[in-house]
């Protein structure tokens, strides 16, 4: 098969993906804002994704083995195309989050595949870079998404309706490429209780790497959930929070792929060092220039350019200490650290807002990536024989 091809397609629906979602959490949170749903309804709604994404993981690696990369890709896309039209059908609190829930499920189950087909054929001279153009691809798609929020003074059920079009169009380039299966492992139990067993495995080699997919989750969902609180409680209006939060983006964006590479070039663990600890001192630099608003972009922009590569280096050093049969497992259990921290990062940072004054907010993501620099020097790193 044609490798440029099939990355092509890949990244391609990763990033119709990550528009799709992009799209899906400004929209609902507007439309229910409009109606007067409070804001923590607003925000348990938002989190249905990801209790989608934790439900299905433990029963996405049976499948894999057994029918391959794209029969999954092909069964999460329809499912978030078919969930994306049905919004419209039905304006309702527990429809939409059923139907949020399942674009969960789907989107985890495309991402999944697609991220766990990357990284099994990438040598891992190339793989830093080739996940880095996955990981932007997905940012790319997640930062113009929001832009659908402008469809709502049409139609409220316009920006759903376009984005499962789009979504459908680039689903069918998946018939252009053909299946493949994972590494065979003929020692693997397929069941539920194997999976786990697999987790358990994956979890005592490659431990640290799955702090780093957990580190973005909290610094992507509390960046974009808690700041804006944060933000108007210290007199920061909100025209200079919409130009605050997206320099984070856009940051990561600019430096994706050259970090990647360098990653290849000189380690990923040195790299991730590197990055991590700059990422500590910029954000305690955010904390100590909280109310300064031109301090708390360039802070935000460095920070974005620093760790705004944690999740695709994550997984690349994920798949550089696992043999190449766990690695299934290895990319479910970066997709379950991710959801976690997505999760339980703006529950903590609303708790820091909510009882402690002053910058405490930035404190407790630079303590956080304080913590994962310390792991990484503690790490002892052993390197597979299959990955080298």
């Amino acid at each position: 098969m044609n490798q440029k091809l099939l990355i092509f397609v890949l990244i391609l629906i990763v990033g119709i993906s990550g528009f799709s979602q992009g799209m899906l959490l400004p929209i609902i949170a507007i439309i229910f804002e409009s109606d007067g749903i409070s804001s923590s309804l607003n925000g348990f709604h938002a989190a249905s994704l990801y209790i989608g994404i934790l439900l299905i993981s433990p029963f996405m690696e049976a499948p894999l083995r057994k029918y391959g990369y794209k029969p999954l890709i092909l069964f999460g896309g329809i499912t978030v195309i078919l969930s994306l039209a049905l919004f419209p059908v039905w304006k309702s609190f527990w429809f939409w989050f059923l139907l949020r829930f399942f674009i969960g499920v789907g989107d985890h189950t495309l991402h999944f595949a697609t991220q766990t087909w990357i990284t099994a054929i990438s040598p891992i001279a190339k793989r830093g870079r080739n996940l880095a153009i996955y990981g932007l691809f997905f940012s790319l798609g997640f930062t113009v998404g929001p832009l659908m929020t402008k469809l709502l003074e049409i139609n409220q059920s316009l920006p759903f309706i376009i984005t499962s079009i789009i979504s459908l169009l680039t689903w069918l380039t998946v018939f252009l490429i053909r299946n493949e299966l994972p590494e065979r492992d003929d020692s693997a139990n397929t069941s539920l209780l194997g999976t786990f067993k697999r987790f358990t495995k994956v979890s005592r080699i490659a431990w640290i790497a799955f702090l780093l997919p957990f580190t973005f989750g909290v610094l992507e969902a509390s960046l974009n959930s808690n700041f804006p609180v944060f933000a108007l409680r210290s007199g920061i209006d909100l025209t200079a929070v919409s130009i605050i939060i997206p320099a984070f983006s856009g940051g990561a964006l600019l430096t994706q792929i050259p970090i990647g590479m360098l990653s290849d070039r000189y380690g990923r663990r040195r790299t991730l060092l590197f990055i991590v600890f700059s990422g500590f001192s910029i954000f305690t630099l955010a904390g100590i220039y909280s109310h300064s608003v031109i301090g708390l972009f360039f802070c935000f922009m460095l920070g974005g350019m620093m760790v705004g590569s944690t999740f695709s280096l994550g997984i690349s050093y994920m798949a550089d200490l696992l043999p190449r049969n766990l690695l299934p497992a290895g990319n479910l259990l970066c997709s379950i650290f991710y959801s976690l921290g997505s999760i339980g990062g703006p529950f903590f940072g609303g708790l820091v807002i909510e009882h402690i004054q002053g910058g405490n907010f930035f404190y407790m993501i630079s303590i956080m990536l304080f913590l994962v620099f310390i792991a990484l020097i503690l790490f002892k790193e052993k390197m597979p024989a299959s990955s080298m």
